[in-house]
């Protein structure tokens, strides 16, 4: 069973998106998680929302009035054994932190795997949970995020590092 729940942020509309009954993504007996937090443009007609729903939709205001720096939720980003480490990784970084795809590559032992991080950035699929706005170039330039830059930096000034 699928929910969802739209809220309005400082950077436009997100959809957060959750499924129960996960089945074989079962995480700990947890039966219900975040599967995706999208940006949109408009919100479209959208599933009912649940107690989880609305307690990420909690949890990312509290995020953007700064009163939250680390969230708890059960989380179940569908992708490859590989996207899975690099988006396990990308939870290990702290709030108010950047780091560079290459220490992304280097913490999952795969330091030549620079571009494929890349790509497993560009598709995760919960947004600000699972904070791929916190990698930035090996030169310290921002560079890609699916949301779009303009979102990027405004994530990293509200966490104070850009």
């Amino acid at each position: 069973m699928i929910f969802q729940q739209a809220i309005v942020s400082p950077l436009g509309p997100l959809i957060i998106t959750s499924r129960r009954d996960l089945n074989e993504r079962n995480i700990k007996g947890v039966r219900e998680a975040i599967t995706a937090i999208d940006f949109v443009a408009e919100p479209d007609a959208l599933a009912a929302p649940s107690a989880l729903t609305e307690q990420a939709a909690k949890q990312l205001e509290a995020y953007f009035a700064g009163q939250l720096t680390q969230f708890d939720l059960p989380l179940a980003a569908a992708g490859t054994e590989f996207q899975q480490q690099v988006w396990q990784a990308l939870c290990t970084i702290p709030y108010g932190t950047t780091v560079s795809y290459q220490t992304i590559a280097n913490s999952i032992a795969k330091p030549k795997a620079v571009r494929a991080v890349g790509m497993a950035n560009s598709r995760n699929p919960i947004a600000i949970v699972i904070p791929c706005h916190r990698v930035i170039g090996a030169n310290g330039t921002l560079t890609g995020y699916a949301g779009g830059l303009d979102k990027k930096e405004a994530l990293l000034r509200l966490e104070g590092s850009w």
